[in-house]
């Protein structure tokens, strides 16, 4: 019979529409603002900080909706923007230890709704507020980086293989390295062993006053590769910050080849955000040289496999060049206070830097260590070509003396206070840059003025809507309204699935997606409605009218619905920030305005007419 769906149909369209539903409803529930409390420099907070943050309040007449201990963080629930500013700035002024109090909302969602994983939709940085970070990473530092372990790297292959070379140099060029040998031979041998065993470099040779130097560059495609992997690897390191910060919600993203965005929506209070995002402290781990004196070295005549750091106080130290271990073998690190109070960082190493460090400690017990705090720090200044100028801090944090065999955990002292060494812990659980970055460009964007936002887009959505819902019941009366119903619950399963989809941010762009899709919704509806006119008007009966209208309209609705699904994706895979943000709520507006349109309507339309022999007259 024509116009009829089988059982399995309404039921499975009554599903996804009690799904859409029950995941869309958390929206309704909003957000509360609070404050959120979290530890610092070692310190916890525990049920004890809990009842403080409550004594406190009470002091002060603020009396919050709710005050919970979750995941190491306090988070206290405010009726109002008024009572949570004055809530963070009495808790700030009042409660002692080391805590770090910042601003935040708060879903509303009921406990049953959270329990089936339930939650509204992810609102971005333009309709939350927050702080937005536009970050520049250091290539030419990357690339100076990359030719330092290129020195290292060849220096221990020719030791190994036990090719005696003069000297090895960085080259001019800034991206090779000069390998300097007394003998041709020697040369030839250095050749037929490095070059089958690093790819993506060029070798050439020459001849200058009796020495035979080896030239090796980075091809142009390993140069590339090099800043890649730079710019891959701090996307990763400063995502491990964000979550070290405990940001809900947070986007790090690259922009272009040498830049790298973060929002973090919610947060209103900078400092520390910038403080540990923009930070770039490591550690490397270097051999003594006790064998060259210390006046000698500060004149100049010292060893070309030795270098003179100074310690905190302004002491030179010579150390060797050769680096033992680096912060990326490291996988852990806490802060704390030795037996003498004296601040620490506890130090936990991967299997390969455990072997390494195991490897040279046992072989050099009783000689000393030096342990090398890096960072990178701006200068205001910039160069020719507008990029700023980091300057590049060396100093030795503590000089130990090997006392026993070293494994994978072992600490390291010498830091000025309590404060820096639980920084530098973070950093280092965190991992090390692979090469400074410097903020460039630096928004706050305040909640009211987000919430501006989002009135705005609500408003220009229910305009819209009105719009459409009016034109569609006047032109195609009973059949108009059931494209109005069909509209609506595309709105709502749009907002659904948003919800459920892990990491869907809900931006500005992103509601003028949905309302672009409103139109797109009824357009479908409008060739079916059309359609089936067409066939009554060339005679057909009623129910094989609206069974053309369907079937002939569908091939036209899907042209034109994919071919904008693909420039979605395309826009999705190409684009960046607020691009992103509207290609994902167009794409899965158009996957469900053909399912309401086509699937839904037809549904409505073979539940009221389908299978009737004694309609006269449809009301289209």
């Amino acid at each position: 019979m024509l116009n009829k769906y089988p059982m399995w149909k309404y039921l499975l369209l009554l599903f996804i529409v009690f799904i859409s539903l029950l995941y869309a409803a958390p929206n309704l529930y909003g957000e509360d603002p609070a404050v959120q409390i979290s530890a610092t420099r070692g310190a916890k907070v525990e049920l004890s900080t809990l009842g403080d943050v409550q004594d406190i309040l009470k002091q002060s007449n603020i009396i919050p909706k709710s005050a919970v201990l979750e995941n190491d963080q306090l988070l206290i629930r405010l009726k109002s923007s008024e009572d949570q500013l004055l809530a963070r700035e009495t808790i700030i002024e009042k409660l002692e230890g080391d805590f770090v109090t910042a601003l935040n909302l708060a879903p509303s969602t009921p406990a049953w709704l959270e329990a089936i994983g339930a939650g509204p939709l992810k609102l971005g940085l333009d309709l939350r507020g927050g702080v937005y970070f536009l970050m520049e990473v250091d290539m030419d530092e990357a690339v100076s980086k990359a030719q330092e372990q290129m020195v290292q790297d060849l220096r221990g292959d020719l030791r190994t293989e036990k090719i005696r070379f003069r000297g090895i140099t960085k080259a001019n060029s800034a991206t090779g390295v000069l390998v300097t040998f007394t003998e041709q031979s020697i040369l030839d041998s250095a050749i037929d062993y490095l070059k089958p065993n690093n790819p993506g470099y060029q070798f050439s040779e020459s001849v200058d006053n009796g020495r035979y130097i080896l030239s090796i560059e980075m091809t142009e495609q390993k140069l590339q590769a090099s800043k890649e992997y730079a710019l891959q690897q701090n996307l990763t390191i400063l995502r491990n910050r964000v979550n070290e910060l405990g940001v809900a919600e947070p986007l790090v993203q690259r922009q272009g080849t040498d830049r790298i965005v973060v929002q973090l929506p919610g947060i209103q209070d900078t400092a520390r955000a910038k403080e540990i995002l923009g930070a770039t402290a490591t550690l490397e781990f270097h051999a003594v040289d006790s064998e060259t004196n210390i006046n000698d070295a500060l004149a100049g005549r010292l060893p070309s496999s030795s270098i003179v750091y100074k310690e905190r106080d302004g002491r030179p130290v010579v150390v060797k060049k050769q680096i033992i271990l680096t912060g990326n073998h490291i996988v852990d690190a806490q802060s704390g206070s030795d037996d003498m109070g004296r601040p620490q960082v506890s130090i936990s190493l991967d299997s390969q830097g455990g072997s390494m460090m195991s490897r040279f400690t046992k072989n050099n017990i009783g000689k000393p260590m030096a342990t090398l705090f890096i960072e990178y720090l701006p200068t205001g200044k910039k160069k020719p070509n507008g990029k700023a100028i980091i300057e590049k801090r060396e100093e030795v944090a503590n000089v130990a003396t090997i006392q026993a065999q070293l494994g994978r955990s072992f600490r390291i002292t010498g830091l000025d206070n309590a404060a820096e060494a639980h920084n530098l812990a973070l950093l280092l659980r965190a991992g090390a840059l692979i090469a400074p970055i410097q903020i460039v460009q630096e928004r706050t964007i305040g909640p009211s003025l987000g919430q501006e936002n989002i009135d705005n887009g609500i408003k220009a959505m229910v305009y819209g809507m009105l719009a459409v819902v009016l034109f569609m019941f006047v032109y195609y009366r009973k059949f108009g309204v059931i494209a109005n119903t069909a509209l609506l619950f595309n709105i709502v399963m749009i907002i659904g699935f948003m919800s459920m989809i892990p990491g869907a941010t809900l931006t500005l762009p992103g509601i003028a997606g949905i309302v672009l899709t409103v139109g797109m919704a009824v357009d479908a509806n409008v060739l079916i409605f059309e359609r089936i006119r067409e066939e009554l008007a060339a005679g057909k009966s009623i129910q094989q009218a609206i069974h053309e209208g369907y079937s002939n309209a569908f091939s036209t609705i899907a042209d034109a619905n994919i071919t904008t699904f693909i420039t979605a994706l395309i826009l999705f895979a190409v684009g960046t920030g607020p691009i992103k943000g509207f290609a994902v709520t167009l794409a899965i507006g158009i996957a469900t305005s053909m399912f309401t349109s086509i699937f839904g309507t037809r549904a409505i339309v073979n539940a009221v007419w389908g299978g009737r022999n004694d309609i006269k007259k449809l009301s289209i």
